[in-house]
């Protein structure tokens, strides 16, 4: 009798644990994400500050491919 009731407890505990083990994976997800898109965000930040200080100012744009900016 005793095997029975484990196997019962069991299957009334499992809808529990389940949401539970859903809920930590999409913390974990939504963790994993929000890490992406500020990493995405910076490395955008970055290039406009590259393109920049790169443009030229007295016209505002860029140098041709090739040519080097004055320093």
């Amino acid at each position: 009798m005793r095997p029975l009731f484990r196997l019962g407890q069991a299957i009334a505990e499992w809808p529990v644990a389940s949401q539970q083990q859903a809920r930590r994976n999409a913390m974990i997800a939504l963790t994993a994400c929000a890490r992406r898109r500020a990493e995405r965000e910076e490395v955008a930040s970055y290039l406009a500050r590259l393109s920049a200080s790169r443009r030229d100012p007295a016209t505002g744009t860029a140098p041709a491919p090739g040519v080097v900016a004055n320093a």
